[in-house]
């Protein structure tokens, strides 16, 4: 019974991370300009598209890194 209580928690977990995850994604899809910085670059051709969101990347990076640090003080 110890593994399935285990198992549980751990999908709840899983679960709550998802739900946490999904809403960010909701959240940085409404900022203006997020994916539009200058440095991302974006690439048209006919038939083709290639978009490297480095700035983006950069920043979100950033963000990220500052949570975790907040939250592991």
């Amino acid at each position: 019974m110890s593994r399935l209580n285990e198992l549980g928690k751990m999908l709840i977990g899983l679960g709550l991370i998802l739900v946490i995850l999904g809403g960010v994604v909701l959240v940085i899809g409404r900022v203006p300009r997020l994916g539009a910085l200058p440095g991302d670059i974006l690439i048209r051709r006919k038939g083709f598209t290639l978009y490297i969101p480095i700035t983006t990347g950069l920043l979100l990076s950033l963000l990220i890194s500052l949570i975790t640090w907040f939250f592991r003080r």
